[in-house]
């Protein structure tokens, strides 16, 4: 009789068994390790294939007016994307897709196909939410949805270079939007789901981080203003066949800016055939010569002096200075051979302002415009705004002196300028420029005496008001000041100035019972009616300062006298006895 194998080699048997037994053993304690010791390791590999966190979008901070109307709002939109190595599969819902989308069936096909083996494509950005749930109703393979943000601008072109615009991440590009981005952007939130191996939704699990939104910004513009100065600045771009222009209306108490507009300009809520000169915020950016309006500077470095009073005068006659080759010219013919210092204002005299500069010396004005602000940094922090130049010599001769009395040789922005304006309109005080709404003081500066700001305001009211002033800058009902200004253009590429290229200027403030705002107009090269800036930017400047004192409820300080009426006596019935 045969011996079993096991029995003839039983150590054989026990070593098998024992090998199956350590296995099994090694087995149930890995499976213990993992689901009960080590249980985090299986969870995290599960949950690397499975588990998914989507951003939640945080809309951007709300831009207003100082009265609260919005100027940017965030609106929700969908933006569609597509995994394009699982939309393989479904070729033949490509056409209803192309049609939902609005796209070309051919194009989005071939689109499809060379992009094949990627996983994440745009297919459309910005839809509206039933646009885009119109288009992820049709559940085809591989075509999905995220919730994003869009800026809206209600009050399109008439802030655009102010407020600016985002890009299509909804990054500030432009304006407000690109230099207070930080301060705007809302930080995205984090929001934990689970997803099959196709991406599809399984489960919402939790939000793990909330969205925080940007914070708002309350911006110095009046709407209402900024409403009447673009429409009056494009009637006059129009009226005058000019190349563009320039308007900013300050508070000279705050130093906030109330309204700045630019022509030509553009809508922000669509840019598919924006022009890059539409862009340009002209009144920070576009720096000029500001041409007679730095008389009203130079006149007032002049008094400051102590060396000339209003009551001073000038020998002007024949209307030309000779300085070597250099000749002075005035462009109009003056009053008469002698003018006193406001009659050089009021005429614009080249050749007296000149004078008067000699007697000074350029520095004094040089040290004054730099006090005022001009061709200095105005502390903004606008993106791309220019600073321009005034030039400072280590000997002032006669050209450099006489040229920056009356403008020229100098370059400046109407920011710049409206600034310097308002110092005069201020009692000689500067507040620093802000384009938020502060409702705090302003740390004003004294960069002039007051007695001299006074004086300057009394000089340039008599420049609108005196009989050959500039009467197409009155404003009924109120007393105003200002200056008109008409500087030749630089021809670009060459030397010298451009043949018939002007640009037309005035500023001023008022009104002048207690000076408020100033306005600054700045016409580029009008063809029609004329140049001169007392023809072409005064009219502006007066139907803008008139409808910004009746908006601001301004009461007027230059209604006539009310007279008495002649009424006839009133004679009394006399007593008839009872008929009536």
């Amino acid at each position: 009789m045969m011996k079993l194998e096991g029995a003839l080699f039983p150590w054989r048997f026990r070593l098998v068994l024992g090998l199956l037994g350590i296995m099994v053993a090694a087995i149930a304690w890995r499976i213990i390790d993992l689901q009960v010791v080590d249980r985090a390791f299986l969870k995290g590999q599960g949950d690397a294939r499975s588990v998914r966190h989507i951003p939640i979008p945080a809309h951007r901070g709300l831009i207003t007016d100082r009265n609260g109307e919005p100027l940017a709002v965030s609106t929700p939109v969908t933006t569609l994307w597509a995994n394009a190595k699982e939309m393989q599969s479904a070729k033949e819902k490509w056409p209803a897709l192309a049609a939902a989308l609005g796209q070309d069936p051919k194009a989005l096909a071939e689109r499809l196909e060379a992009q094949a083996n990627k996983e994440f494509i745009y297919l459309v950005r910005g839809l509206t939410p039933e646009q885009g749930q119109s288009v992820l109703d049709l559940k085809v393979p591989g075509v999905y949805g995220i919730e994003e943000f869009r800026r809206f601008y209600p009050a399109g072109e008439v802030t655009a270079h102010m407020v600016g615009f985002t890009d299509i991440d909804d990054h500030g590009r432009e304006g407000v939007e690109l230099a207070y981005d930080e301060w705007l952007a809302g930080v995205p939130g984090k929001r934990q789901v689970i997803k099959d191996r196709r991406g599809r939704l399984i489960k919402d699990v939790q939000v793990t981080k909330n969205a925080k939104a940007g914070k708002p910004l309350a911006l110095s513009i009046d709407l209402r203003l900024q409403y009447l100065a673009n429409r009056e600045l494009r009637n006059a771009i129009i009226e005058n066949g000019a190349k563009a222009g320039s308007l900013v209306i300050m508070d000279v108490k705050t130093g906030e800016i109330l309204a700045m507009v630019n022509q030509p300009t553009y809508n922000p809520n669509n840019r598919r055939n924006l022009q890059p000169a539409m862009m340009r915020n002209r009144a920070m950016i576009d720096v000029f010569e500001p041409g007679s309006t730095m008389k009203a500077i130079s006149m007032s470095a002049a008094i400051e002096t102590g060396r000339w009073k209003p009551s001073d005068t000038v020998e002007v006659y024949p209307g030309t200075l000779q300085i070597g080759k250099y000749t002075i010219k005035d462009v109009s013919k003056s009053e008469g051979p002698v003018l006193d210092l406001t009659g050089i204002l009021i005429n614009s005299s080249n050749v007296g302002m000149s004078k008067v500069a000699f007697d000074i010396g350029g520095e004094t004005i040089f040290r004054l415009a730099q006090k005022v602000g001009l061709g200095q940094d105005t502390g903004l922090g606008f993106p791309g705004e220019r600073v321009g130049n005034l030039p400072n010599y280590r000997e002032w001769r006669k050209a450099e002196t006489a040229t920056l009395s009356y403008g020229y040789g100098i370059s400046v922005t109407a920011i710049q300028l409206v600034h310097a304006f308002s110092a005069l309109a201020n009692n000689g005080r500067l507040a620093p420029l802000t384009l938020i709404k502060t409702d705090k003081p302003a740390q004003t500066t004294q960069v002039l005496p007051e007695a001299v700001a006074k004086t300057m305001q009394d000089m340039l009211t008599q420049v609108i008001e005196a009989p050959r002033g500039v009467f197409r800058a009155q404003v009924p009902a109120y007393h105003v000041a200002g200056k008109s200004g008409t500087a030749r253009k630089t021809s670009v590429g060459t030397k010298g100035y451009a043949e018939n290229s002007y640009r037309s200027l005035f500023a001023g403030f008022g009104p002048m019972s207690d000076p408020r705002y100033a306005i600054v107009v700045v016409i580029d090269e009008p063809t029609k009616a004329g140049y001169y800036g007392g023809l072409v930017s005064a009219p502006v400047f007066s139907k803008v300062m008139s409808g910004t004192l009746r908006l601001m409820n301004v009461t007027p300080d230059n209604l006539p006298p009310v007279q008495q009426a002649n009424a006839a006596p009133v004679v009394p019935l006399k007593a008839n006895g009872g008929r009536g």
